[in-house]
């Protein structure tokens, strides 16, 4: 695990973690927000009745004592009030407009508040009702509880972020240590597989073929693939891969003659049909851990005295090959690009062919499509 991985997973992690607490507080914080607006709600509705009643003492208490004299009608910074008859049209108000619908006790109207109170016929200048009005101090608690819920929101993502990333220290180490390892393995390899495979042709140049050089020259051939796909499997992350133009048809001749002494030690034929002069526009190690571990499967899932075909060909402007075999066939083809995953676990490897396969075509648009049936056999179908 690399530091930007171990980053990405921390990132990952914190996140889901924030949001799984986040989904479990949701419901207990709708409810207390509820809760508190009820509060809320119950003290406006005591605040506008306490209002009305204050008002209605201060007209009890005005005594017109000479003709000219006016009762000065309360006026509120938070409030406002208002006289009105028995269809509510108002007689001296405040209030800007009232709602369509009116209705007797505590009344609430968008944003806005009002307390209707009755009053008695004809006693405090004519009027039916007492209307006091206030603006609701809702949104503010929703306000309130949302920035709240994102401080912990936030809060959370911050903890789980650092807790992840020092949970994932030991494994990045671990995998540091591995890759090394790994990369050591593969440099100790490279020289006795070369040394290996270049006293092999040494020696059929001096003494000719027999089965048992063959058989040698077969498991050579097979090492070096697995040893290509480890060493694909360690450096794509940090190798640049450029593209350059390919003679296609060369090329798979050249890996199909690679494998052939593969196929011959289990007298397995490969027939081609190989269209001539196809060039394509690709890296020539992608394109041939394509066509190695195509092959390869090919032969590891083949019988004996078998059959493959090979096909090369243009098809709607797209450039096709094709690998057929007759063998074992393929039980569950939505799981075979899982990294280490085998169906036989008697043919060998290592289960990472495939994997590096599917990543190498969906990097470069490249198409696949896997028709097998058990025991009958599979064709892996490419179109670049």
């Amino acid at each position: 695990m690399t530091l930007e991985s171990r980053d990405g997973y921390a990132l990952k992690y914190g996140v889901l973690y924030a949001l799984i607490i986040a989904a479990i507080m949701i419901v207990p914080l709708f409810v207390y927000m509820q809760l508190v607006t009820s509060i809320n709600e119950a003290k406006n509705e005591l605040f506008l009745k306490n209002l009305s009643y204050e008002i209605i003492g201060k007209m009890d208490n005005y005594k017109p004592s000479v003709e000219d004299s006016y009762f000065n009608f309360p006026r509120y910074n938070e409030s406002r009030a208002g006289l009105y008859d028995e269809n509510f049209h108002p007689i001296f108000s405040l209030i800007d407009d009232l709602p369509l619908i009116m209705t007797k006790g505590y009344y609430a109207y968008e944003n806005r508040r009002f307390y209707v109170q009755p009053l008695p016929k004809k006693r405090y200048f004519g009027a039916d009702y007492l209307i006091v009005e206030s603006e609701s101090k809702n949104y503010e608690i929703y306000q309130i509880g949302l920035l709240i819920g994102l401080l912990i929101l936030l809060m959370l993502f911050i903890i789980s972020y650092f807790i992840f990333k020092q949970f994932a220290l030991p494994f990045e180490k671990v995998n540091k240590q591995l890759d090394n390892f790994m990369k050591d393995s593969m440099h100790e390899i490279n020289t006795p597989l070369s040394i290996i495979n270049v006293n092999i042709d040494l020696f059929s140049r001096k003494n000719g073929e027999s089965k048992y050089l063959t058989r040698i020259k077969a498991a050579s051939k097979t090492l070096s693939n697995i040893y290509n796909d480890m060493d694909y499997l360690i450096k794509q992350d940090s190798i640049e891969y450029p593209k350059e133009s390919i003679d296609f048809t060369r090329f798979l001749i050249d890996r199909i003659d690679y494998f052939q002494v593969v196929a011959s030690l289990r007298a397995i034929m490969i027939e081609t049909e190989i269209e001539k002069d196809i060039v394509i526009y690709f890296n020539k190690t992608k394109l041939q851990r394509i066509i190695d571990n195509t092959l390869s499967n090919a032969i590891k899932y083949s019988y004996e005295n078998g059959t493959i075909k090979v096909k090369l060909y243009y098809h709607d402007k797209k450039i096709v090959l094709s690998v057929s075999d007759y063998g074992v066939g393929i039980e569950k083809p939505e799981k075979i690009f899982e990294r280490y995953y085998r169906e036989d676990l008697d043919k060998g490897g290592f289960g990472i062919g495939l994997n590096i396969v599917k990543k190498i075509i969906d990097e470069n648009d490249v198409s696949l499509n896997i028709v097998s049936s058990p025991k009958q056999g599979s064709t892996f179908t490419y179109k670049f």
